[in-house]
């Protein structure tokens, strides 16, 4: 799940991703994905593509916050809750800090496509 929604953020230009394993405090979600897009139209766009692609891979969408603002969207797929934030709320609400004591979860960034000569 973790990397369909990595890749699928990745796709549309979301920066600053980090995966923080929330298990021990919260039993019912195992994963935090945050992502950060640099406007509103590029946050909705980050959160309609991972939606789109777990989707399509199978997964079911139980919640979807903030996609008319595009501020803040968070996308809940029960193990894995995907929050793309807009650069000024990813600092404001500072996830990581509220969450520091979780571990972070790897993950791998797929390769840039290499430029044709």
């Amino acid at each position: 799940m973790l990397q369909i929604a990595v890749e699928a953020a990745d796709a549309k230009g979301g920066e600053d991703l980090v995966a923080l394993d929330v298990s021990q405090p919260l039993p019912l979600v195992d994963i935090f994905l945050l992502v950060t897009g640099r406007s509103e139209r590029n946050v909705a766009a980050i959160a309609d593509e991972i939606e789109d692609r777990m989707v399509e891979a199978g997964y079911k969408r139980l919640r979807r916050e903030g996609r008319t603002e595009a501020r803040w969207v968070l996308l809940d797929f029960g193990d894995l809750v995907v929050h793309v934030f807009h650069e000024q709320e990813r600092v404001f609400y500072g996830l990581e800090r509220l969450w520091k004591d979780c571990p972070v979860v790897p993950f791998d960034l797929p390769e840039p496509a290499s430029p044709t000569a």
